[in-house]
């Protein structure tokens, strides 16, 4: 490895770090954008106007993701996926400088790393067993407590005082390795990685120039990848150790095995460089490699900038999940009520409509009635599952869910979706302090543009 040809001489000379500084913005003293007073309104809204529904319908039983108060106001996650020593760790280690001081993540030729390692802000340095960061329900990993004891061992969260981490939180992953079982893990390693998958706001998947070979467990991945695709950036690290003309061959290999993985109408951005503290060896391309560098930075921060846009989409993507699951939990109910008859034995009435929905045209009077895109509906066979374990006669009917003061969940959801949230994502966008300038006093004069609303 590089590490090893320098340790002759005296000590590797290190690059410049102000490009990482200033892209960043890590010397900047003014304040991060107060969003507290955002993330106030937000959680408001979900558990005022979201919440009840995605409860009366049991949502978390179709989809497995139910929404903390500690997801809400996590910070951007940033995820690092690939194969074994491709340079992952170390590539967090610059990032934060952490190399050459007690904390720096273990780095090395063979594979290292085997736990997912979530990098976070703490006053001080300190490590915290992956057992506590579940049972810590402010903390968004609660969930991860599904996945048994076995995985629990296999996380663990490191607290570091940087200013970066203020602003967003990294996780390191276990290097894909192409010839072992899923059993050999001794937990779901998929199914873990999906769900850091579904909650990343950005995520790097890192290849050297000497694994670009794709095997099953990295066709998986990119199979759990499938409709991230505006979140995912390829790396191409450790391209200082080859020539030139090696690196364009390396460059067009990668895209050849990369082709068939990823099926969108534009390639994936690939960045090309080598993200270490080291200086580039000489004769490569140093002003590419520093170029590039700067471009993934420039892509860092468009994350933390966005973070308050991406959460405020996120939840009302949720709420429109939640919503379609009840028009279709209310409508399969609908259908059920009418077929019955004093006579008829409910369990094979109710057998009849789960195996041939279509019949019943429950998922198409969902369509022609309310403002649904046939994208956004479930798969028929998930609620095969769903009402295998909660029975029909356990739900009401939507008209049902109502109280005089409360008004209804249905009517309530629908003007979080299609008012309040988009309202917010506006406040945010006048570029004032969304706590100290609220529209509703002030009116604010024009509105901002909006992407979610119809015009």
């Amino acid at each position: 490895s590089p590490s090893e040809e320098v340790e002759d001489a005296s000590e590797p000379t290190k690059r410049d770090r102000s490009h990482l500084e200033n892209t960043l913005k890590l010397n900047e003293e003014k304040p991060a954008d107060d969003v507290s007073g955002v993330l106030q309104r937000l959680r408001k809204i979900y558990h005022s106007s979201i919440k009840p529904l995605e409860h009366s319908y049991r949502y978390n039983e179709l989809r497995q993701h139910e929404i903390t108060d500690g997801e809400i106001t996590s910070k951007p996650m940033v995820l690092f996926l690939g194969p074994w020593s491709v340079g992952k760790s170390s590539m967090i280690n610059y990032l934060l400088g952490l190399d050459n001081t007690p904390y720096q993540l273990y780095t090395g030729a063979e594979p290292t790393t085997s736990e997912f390692t979530v990098i976070m802000h703490g006053p001080k340095l300190k490590t915290i067993e992956g057992i506590v960061m579940a049972a810590d329900s402010a903390r968004s990993f609660s969930p991860l407590e599904k996945f048994g004891q076995n995985f629990l061992e296999k996380l663990i969260g490191i607290e570091v005082p940087h200013k970066l981490l203020e602003r967003v939180t990294f996780v390191d992953t276990p290097g894909i390795i192409e010839n072992r079982k899923q059993q050999e893990r001794g937990y779901p390693f998929n199914d873990v990685c999906q769900w850091f998958i579904d909650r990343a706001d950005l995520i790097f998947v890192v290849f050297d120039p000497t694994k670009l070979d794709v095997g099953l467990e990295l066709e998986m991945l990119f199979r759990q990848l499938k409709g991230r695709e505006s979140q995912i950036r390829i790396i191409l690290n450790k391209a200082d150790s080859l020539a030139t003309q090696e690196l364009m061959r390396v460059y067009g290999a990668l895209f050849w095995s990369l082709a068939p993985l990823i099926n969108v109408t534009e390639p994936p951005r690939v960045y090309v460089s080598s993200f270490w503290p080291h200086d580039y060896h000489p004769e490569t391309h140093r002003d590419l490699f520093l170029k590039e560098e700067i471009s993934l930075l420039e892509d860092l921060n468009q994350v933390i900038e966005n973070r308050m846009e991406n959460k405020i989409a996120f939840i009302r993507q949720h709420a429109i999940r939640v919503r379609i699951h009840a028009l279709l939990v209310d409508r399969y109910l609908q259908t059920y009520k009418d077929k019955m008859t004093f006579f008829s034995d409910g369990e094979l009435v109710f057998r009849d409509i789960v195996e041939d929905p279509d019949r019943f045209f429950i998922f198409k009077s969902i369509l022609a009635k309310t403002n649904v895109s046939k994208f956004d509906l479930p798969n028929r066979e998930a609620y095969k599952d769903f009402f295998g374990i909660n029975p029909i006669t356990s739900f009401k009917l939507l008209s049902q869910q109502c109280s005089y003061m409360g008004g209804c969940f249905l009517e309530k959801i629908e003007k979080a979706i299609t008012r309040e949230l988009p309202d917010l994502l506006g406040s945010i966008g006048l570029g004032k302090k969304p706590n100290v300038l609220s529209c509703d006093v002030t009116g604010c004069g024009e509105t901002p543009k909006n992407r979610y609303r119809k015009p």
